[in-house]
């Protein structure tokens, strides 16, 4: 070290620049500055992580918010539903980012992790599906719901409208049925009209002249995943997952009549009460609806007034997020909505 302070000290008399001096023999002017005034020594130092500064969200708040997600996981509510429904009355004790610290330290939220299948084979056409408002464009799929018999599965068909993620139409049955999926499909356009597009994947039941048929005379379009692409159909893969991974699911059904049952109190839960995180965490009915609004007030208001109260935890004043005014499948870039 000694060395190197000679040799920036005679670079700095021969070019008569120290900044020079310092970048020639790579010393930033922090560290220069620091072996000339050393900083007197602690005796007993504290650790950055139990400092007290004016940013700092206190213990109180922490546990208040410990309160929050502790009650949410009880109920089955997840750590952005408890987040959003507190911000929806009016309270505002830390960030969406800092609750998720705190759940993390209460370490209680324990997520499986999906596997995620690799194919290498000819490229497609990727399918570009965008709605910029309700009931424009529908994506529809049906999943399995396991039973107590090896090799038995009931079908859970859902239709979600993709800009508001209501599900606008659902169903329950034995077996996977071309028939059964026009009766839920008639069903919901006789509730809410014919969409301008419906996107789905590559089964049996998608893509059935029946069912293309029947949209086609409604003057509905049709878009498929391409082969072996599960994420073409992202807005039905969430939604089944966000059912099957919530707390409470129970994962094996012993009759049909228990799986209606349950997909009845789901479904209603999901669209008027799920703080849905592809939303700005509203519900999917208040999307649907514009109702979402309202609740947008109250936030804006709690968060501007938590601002007020610690401007020194932001760089700039907080914008409260709102629905995107456009989404879809596979938007180009450039259309990709900025908000």
């Amino acid at each position: 070290m000694t060395a190197e302070n000679q040799l920036v000290r005679d670079l700095t008399a021969s070019m008569g620049s120290q900044r020079q001096a310092l970048k020639m023999t790579g010393l930033s002017s922090g560290t220069w500055h620091y072996r000339h005034n050393p900083r007197p020594a602690v005796v007993e130092p504290l650790a950055q992580a139990d400092r007290d500064y004016p940013s700092r969200i206190s213990q109180a708040d922490c546990e208040k918010i410990g309160e929050h997600i502790l009650a949410g996981w009880a109920r089955g509510e997840s750590v952005d539903h408890s987040f959003a429904a507190a911000w929806d009355d009016g309270v505002m004790l830390g960030s969406r980012r800092h609750w998720w610290r705190v759940a993390a330290d209460l370490e209680q939220e324990l997520r499986p992790t999906i596997p995620q299948r690799k194919h290498q084979g000819r490229a497609a056409k990727a399918p570009v599906v965008s709605a910029t408002g309700p009931n424009q464009a529908w994506s529809w799929d049906i999943t399995d719901l396991k039973t107590p018999w090896r090799g038995v599965a009931f079908k859970a068909y859902k239709i979600t409208d993709i800009y508001s993620r209501e599900i606008v139409g659902w169903r329950v049955e034995q077996r996977q049925c071309n028939e059964l999926a026009v009766e839920m499909f008639t069903e919901a356009i006789g509730k809410r009209g014919a969409p301008q597009v419906v996107h789905a994947d590559n089964g049996s039941a998608m893509t059935s002249n029946t069912l293309k048929e029947y949209l086609d005379e409604c003057g509905v379009d049709l878009s498929y995943n391409r082969p072996y692409v599960s994420n073409d159909n992202p807005f039905s893969e969430a939604g089944f997952r966000t059912m099957k991974y919530r707390p409470g699911y129970p994962r094996v059904f012993d009759t049909i009549e228990a799986a209606r049952a349950y997909l009845t109190d789901y479904v209603a839960w999901y669209n008027h009460e799920h703080k849905h995180s592809g939303i700005a965490l509203f519900s999917p009915a208040q999307v649907g609806d514009g109702s979402w609004t309202d609740t947008w007030k109250t936030r804006d208001r709690a968060l501007q007034r938590y601002y007020n109260r610690h401007p020194e935890r932001f760089h700039t004043r907080p914008r409260t997020p709102t629905p995107a005014d456009l989404v879809g499948i596979n938007l180009p870039k450039e259309k990709t909505p900025t908000k």
